[in-house]
């Protein structure tokens, strides 16, 4: 499902962990992030995977939802909308002051529903992401030690 979805939104060619890496990250101790999955007749036909963030406003920890995706063919019987209430039932279990998600600005569908069930979608702010070498020169002290 996960590779499917990296097909969905056009981006198979980041799509690089392994189902060892995903198991380790989910089985660790800690885990570095949970998932549900959704099944119909015992079929999985969907996940939710999360984990936790922090809100330094707030003062209070929050859930990220990292990847929710539905099948094709299990789209409009509600499991997307169950699975979205199972995670935000976790962050209201667990005393966390949000739940938050990213949205391809494209995927029109997919923000008419998470505004169906009374999302924002925040205008006013944008990821910032560093990855594979730009990241290790971040990492990097500057010659000078500065």
């Amino acid at each position: 499902m996960i590779r499917a979805l990296a097909d969905f939104e056009k981006l198979a060619h980041l799509c690089t962990g392994t189902v060892e890496d995903l198991a380790a990250a989910l089985g660790g101790a800690p885990a570095s992030a949970e998932a549900l999955i959704a099944r119909i007749a015992e079929r999985p036909v969907g996940f939710a995977l999360f984990f936790h963030t922090f809100s330094t406003f707030l003062a209070r920890r929050g859930l990220w939802l990292e990847d929710l995706f539905v099948l094709p063919d299990a789209r409009g019987r509600g499991v997307g909308k169950a699975l979205l209430r199972a995670v935000a039932g976790i962050a209201v279990e667990r005393g966390c002051g949000r739940f938050e998600w990213s949205v391809l600005d494209w995927n029109l569908p997919a923000i008419r529903f998470y505004r169906g069930l009374g999302a924002t979608v925040m205008p006013d702010w944008r990821i910032v992401r560093v990855t594979g070498d730009a990241l290790r020169g971040l990492a990097q002290p500057p010659a000078g030690g500065r």
